[in-house]
């Protein structure tokens, strides 16, 4: 009686069609994640290009950073009116010596020096600001006026400065208020900011 001889399988029944994986080098390569510039980024999702902050090299920026990086003293009441003064004064001598005592020159370097007057002052004196910048105009014209005969001759010429230059007065005066107010109500705010916020 002869027996036939079964050959058993070495594999099971494959349940799908699916290839299986190679074996060896080649398999390894094809299963490891690729390594390089793009491994461990997410599927779908494009590397977005990295852009600079809106307004970062604008003029007014720009502006902004060169005043923070000005010097910020912080003057009395006294001592922003001597400051005031003293420069107007020196400006007025190098008017003098430079442009032949021009009142449009002296006019035009008013503006600044009332403004930095009125971001120097400390927040306690902001209001005296707008008070002392006309009077340290009048005192820088001195240099400046025509001056004829005696003392009465320097009050003449130094009375029609100030009233042929009224609108660089006016100027700078509203520049140096202007100042104050905006300081002023960041200071309020700041306040007000700080009394709502909880305590810690």
């Amino acid at each position: 009686m002869e027996q036939h001889r079964t050959r058993p399988a070495q594999y099971g029944p494959r349940r799908s069609g699916a290839p299986l994986p190679a074996q060896g080098r080649g398999g390894a390569a094809a299963a490891r994640p690729p390594v390089g510039r793009g491994a461990g980024r997410p599927v779908g999702r494009p590397a977005q290009p990295v852009r600079p902050a809106p307004g970062a090299g604008s003029p007014v920026a720009r502006v902004v950073r060169a005043l923070r990086g000005m010097p910020n003293p912080r003057l009395t009441g006294l001592g922003s009116g001597l400051f005031c003064a003293a420069v107007m004064t020196l400006l007025g001598f190098l008017d003098e010596l430079l442009f032949g005592a021009s009142l449009t020159v002296y006019g035009v370097l008013f503006v600044p020096v009332s403004l930095l007057t009125a971001l120097w002052v400390r927040r306690g004196d902001l209001l005296t600001a707008p008070v002392v910048v006309p009077i340290a105009f009048a005192v820088g014209l001195v240099p400046v006026a025509e001056s004829g005969d005696g003392i009465g001759g320097r009050l003449m010429g130094l009375v029609t400065a100030l009233a042929t230059e009224a609108g660089w007065l006016y100027g700078g005066t509203l520049v140096a208020g202007s100042a104050v107010i905006v300081r002023r109500i960041r200071l309020v705010r700041r306040r007000a900011a700080a009394r709502n916020r909880p305590p810690a």
